[in-house]
């Protein structure tokens, strides 16, 4: 018997490999990293990121996340018909082209493939079994219960990781005037194990699997599922207004995985439970963006000090300790207000570089280090300058 689930896990972790999203989203990073990259030289005449960047997120910080959610799927015995799981990767890559994140959010990706497999079932589509197999068996109550789970493990995702390494540009305000801006652009790749009817394996514990049929025989099978996530920033901190939406799509998570319990019952409340959650996840990236429209550009041209939008990655700057955010008001001594005045100050000293810093708390700090070579010409520092020429450097 053990022999006969380890085999069978071996030969889940193989059909994960042959996945078609986990090669489709490999070359849909890619394009993502190089239109970002196209974006940034166009913003600063330099990237920030190398075009590998997407790849090596998507491709690694929602592993443990993925794994949790797949022991509590295990858990609870989540039964889904292969054809319902290949409807998901197809709704998945469907929006995936649309090359709209957001709209890989659970709510939108599980939502739909509930909707469509309620039409498709109906008995309106003739033969419809002979393409998705198994479809019309679908388990409302586990689509809404995963769907649960994934909104709760995006929200944790996105407060944990979405804010990290986010893509600085300027953007022109309807006044005419340079704006920085921040963008997360993410995705999330989470490897899923479910149970699919029709295997070889059978479960000997009259408790277990909870959510299928006692007695039917299942087969292991793991899937990369994609969550996507985008948000801009310019009214205030990317960290901070990264994580309150994490923080509101968790809520949104426990809400609808709160509900989706009754579909266990009352199969038809998964359909209530999903529109709820799609149309929530729509209302938290409206009110985001509302509220940040309405805030005072946070990186603008101030009257004091400049601005750091940016620091490029291995750079001097980093080294120092920079931070995006933060108010470079002194260099070498010398009061700073223009990318010239930087500049000339840095020229006072060409070995050494002391920052008089006000970080985001609104206290003074002071930051130094040696320069070598070359290095005060490549402090790595992003800004906006406001001149007459509107430009924007990379310092």
């Amino acid at each position: 018997m053990v022999e006969q689930w380890l085999l069978e896990l071996l030969f889940a972790i193989g059909r994960f490999f042959l996945h078609p999203l986990f090669y489709l989203f490999f070359l849909l990073t890619l394009a993502h990293g190089y239109f970002r990259i196209k974006r940034e030289r166009k913003s600063f005449h330099i990237r920030v990121h190398d075009m590998y960047e997407e790849i090596k997120f998507t491709y690694t910080k929602g592993i443990i996340i993925g794994l949790i959610v797949s022991v509590i799927l295990f858990g609870l015995g989540v039964s889904l018909p292969f054809g319902t799981l290949v409807l998901l990767a197809i709704v998945t890559a469907v929006l995936a082209f649309t090359f709209k994140l957001r709209f890989l959010s659970a709510s939108f990706t599980i939502g739909i493939t509930l909707f469509l497999t309620a039409l498709l079932s109906s008995g309106q589509v003739v033969n419809v079994d002979q393409f998705f197999i198994g479809l019309s068996d679908t388990p409302f109550s586990s689509l809404s219960i995963l769907a649960g789970l994934l909104i709760i493990a995006e929200g944790v995702l996105i407060y944990r990781t979405a804010h990290k390494n986010t893509s600085p540009f300027v953007k022109t305000s309807t006044r005419g005037l340079p704006i920085g801006t921040h963008e997360a652009n993410r995705t999330w790749m989470l490897p899923l194990l479910f149970l699919v009817p029709g295997g070889s394996l059978t479960s000997t514990l009259p408790w277990w699997p909870v959510l299928t049929i006692n007695g039917e025989s299942f087969l292991l099978l793991f899937v990369p599922f994609f969550i996507g996530f985008n948000q801009q920033v310019q009214g205030s901190l990317p960290l901070e207004s990264i994580k309150i939406t994490g923080t509101r799509v968790i809520w949104l998570g426990v809400l609808t995985l709160g509900l989706s319990i009754a579909s266990v019952w009352y199969p038809v409340v998964a359909l209530v439970v999903l529109f709820i959650a799609l149309v929530g996840r729509e209302f938290l990236t409206i009110k985001q963006r509302l509220n940040d429209d309405s805030a005072a550009f946070y990186f603008s041209k101030r009257d004091r000090g400049l601005m750091v939008l940016g620091i490029l990655p291995n750079s001097p700057a980093e080294k120092m300790a920079l931070q995006v955010g933060e108010l470079i008001i002194k260099v070498n001594g010398l009061n700073v207000r223009t990318i010239e005045e930087f500049y000339q100050a840095l020229q006072k000293n060409s070995a050494y570089c002391k920052l008089e810093v006000i970080d985001i708390n609104g206290e003074i700090r002071f930051t130094q280090r040696a320069l070598y070579d070359g290095e005060h010409h490549e402090l790595g520092i992003l800004f906006v300058e406001d001149d007459k020429k509107w430009e924007n450097e990379a310092v």
